[in-house]
This record gives structure tokens, sequence and C-alpha cells, in this order.
């Protein structure tokens, strides 16, 4: 049982994974960043990997990729600032990636130095479960928690074989679409959380458009084992690019909002 899956047995209500880009937006501050997530109240943190054409993402997570990228943040870096974390945390880390990092390192390869690194579960944002299979097979023999995602445009048919899988949780696409904030959940969305919930035991988190601590609720109230804030944090962290010395407080006092 990993950090993960400890953390989710062990919850008392929904636990908040807090998303930042690594490197954004340089080494060494998206590491304060990183500690102040977890300071703030983070139960779970997700890493994204910066990738030059991140297509799941809206432009705040765009530009914040660009950001990481023009610091000179890439995938060997990525695992230097997981090491790094490691020294002194042990909260979960997942890594949302995309397929073409992946493959451009070797499958097995990326997630054995995931593992070695110390991340708990990869999320793979483009890469769809009809070809996730060596993905698959190389997550679990380094020991990493595949995590699969689904949306309200997901056919019962489908949904019911992304559910055979072992994932470490089910990303729930909250909002059609591109990351960004909603200014409402989507009850399609409740139903299909709904839905997996009498399917399956497997944790389910759902993602994008998600930014305060009404729509955290909101989501632990409609059964969510975790809620996923990106977009909204992403823009907190971009906000206070101006004031260094705002940005670390702004970022674990908005964290802490969302903690409640």
């Amino acid at each position: 049982m990993n950090r993960l899956s400890k953390a989710f047995q062990n919850r008392k209500r929904e636990l908040l994974m807090t998303f930042t880009v690594a490197g954004d937006p340089d080494y060494s501050i998206s590491r304060e960043i990183i500690k102040a997530l977890e300071k703030g109240g983070a139960d779970i943190i997700e890493l994204g990997l910066p990738f030059s054409d991140p297509v799941a993402d809206g432009p705040v997570i765009q530009q914040a990729d660009q950001r990481a990228l023009e610091s000179g943040m890439n995938t060997d870096r990525f695992f230097d600032l997981v090491r790094d974390i490691r020294k002194d945390s042990e909260i979960p880390l997942v890594v949302l990636t995309y397929t073409n990092l992946i493959l451009q390192r070797g499958i097995q390869s990326f997630y054995q130095d995931a593992a070695d690194a110390g991340i708990d579960a990869v999320v793979v944002a483009d890469l769809p479960y009809e070809e996730a299979a060596s993905f698959i097979v190389a997550a679990e023999k380094a020991g990493i928690a595949p995590v699969m995602m689904v949306s309200t445009t997901t056919s019962k048919e489908r949904l019911f074989k992304i559910l055979t899988v072992k994932s470490g949780f089910i990303y729930l696409v909250a909002a059609l679409g591109v990351t960004g904030v909603r200014q409402a959940t989507d009850p399609q969305a409740r139903e299909l959380l709904s839905e997996i919930k009498k399917q399956s035991n497997i944790p389910v988190a759902p993602g994008f458009g998600i930014s305060d601590r009404t729509q955290v609720m909101e989501w632990g109230k409609a059964g969510a084992d975790a809620v996923i804030v990106g977009s909204a944090l992403v823009k907190t962290i971009e906000g206070g690019l101006q004031d260094p010395d705002s940005l670390i407080p702004a970022v674990t006092s908005f964290v802490q909002s969302l903690k409640g």
C-alpha cells in the first residue's frame, strides 16, 4: 500500500488535491510553492510535468507550462524536484503528464524513474483507455498507481472496461473542455460520480473547473473521495509573480480557504 492508497483509506472527509506545474516559475520557487501547498492543508499534490502542447489545459496552465519550460524544467529536472520534495515530505504525489513525454523516455523507464523518485501515481491526460495497456503494465511493474480518466461523454460500456483497471483513483473530468475555472458544478458529472460509486470501490476525484471551498464541499457531499483544484491555484501563483514576497503567503492562504 503506497502513500496514495493510505490517504484514501484513512480519510475522514473528501481529500484536497492541489495542482501546480512543476518548475513554475522556476525550480526553487516551485519547491517553495509545493511546501506551501502542504502547509496550507493539501492532502495530495498533483504535479504537472510541463509540456509544449498540453491539449487538455486551458490558458492559465498553458502559460504556467511555458514559464516552467523557459526556466529549464524537463523530465530529468522534474524527477530531481520530486527527490527534493521527498527529503522532508511523505505527502502523496501524482504526476499529470502527456503521452509524448513518456514515449520519449521509454514507457518502462519513465514509470520506474517516477517510482524511484517518489511519485505515487501517474495521470496521462491524452492517453485513451484503448491504448493504455502497455502504460498500465509498466506502472504496475514499477509499483505506481495508474490513474484513468472518465467524463460525461464516456459510454457505459467503456466505463465498465475502465473500472476493471486497478487505478489509484478515477479522475472524473467534472467539466467538458479544457481546464479552467467554472462557476457551477455540472449535474451530469455528479450523476456520473454516483454511477461510478455504485459500480466500483476505486476512489473518485473530480477535477476541471473547481475553484473554491463551496465547490469542494459540493463534490464532497456528492460522494467524491478527493477534489482536485488546479487552474484557480495556478492563477493565484501567476498573480503573485510581480510581488515575490506575497507569493508563498498567497498560495498558503488560498489552500487554507479551500480546505476550510
